[in-house]
């Protein structure tokens, strides 16, 4: 399922403190490192995961290599990796994270069985969808066609 009502998508952003990212960037221009930062602005915590920069720092954050590397409690796994790596960052995730909440899949991420069974698990689960568009979406954040939302009105 990829159609998922808002209420569904806002209670898991509103109740969620910490997110591990799978596939973050080091590079500003991705999206795996800029959504990751729009996150840690809007008040989570954001721990990096990618074993390519583990070690580097990252938001104020140690990037991890893997998320077994992780001590701390995560409610939320965001996957910025191919939908074919997905079952086993999964696995890891149900692993690592006994309360886990949510695996949410960026967009054009998406693996049915990997989702069938962290939802059997008892997780909630996102996929092809982003969660600073939503944030932005669902918290009236977006700013339509660069225009000001202000309303100017005059008498001729």
């Amino acid at each position: 399922m990829t159609n998922y009502t808002d209420t569904y998508l806002k209670s898991i952003l509103q109740r969620t403190k910490t997110v591990a990212v799978v596939g973050v960037s080091m590079n500003p221009v991705r999206p795996g490192y800029y959504v990751a930062r729009y996150l840690s602005l809007k008040g989570y915590t954001v721990i990096p995961v990618n074993p390519g920069h583990a070690g580097k720092d990252l938001f104020g954050q140690t990037v991890r290599g893997a998320l077994d590397e992780i001590s701390e409690p995560v409610d939320m796994v965001d996957i910025f990796r191919r939908s074919e790596a997905v079952p086993p960052i999964v696995d890891a995730a149900l692993a690592a994270f006994p309360d886990l909440a949510t695996i949410w899949m960026q967009i054009g991420v998406e693996h049915a069985q990997a989702a069938a069974k962290a939802e059997a698990q008892g997780l909630d689960v996102v996929m092809n969808r982003c969660p600073k568009i939503e944030y932005q979406r669902l918290f009236g954040e977006l700013r339509m066609g660069g225009f000001s939302t202000g309303i100017v009105s005059s008498k001729l």
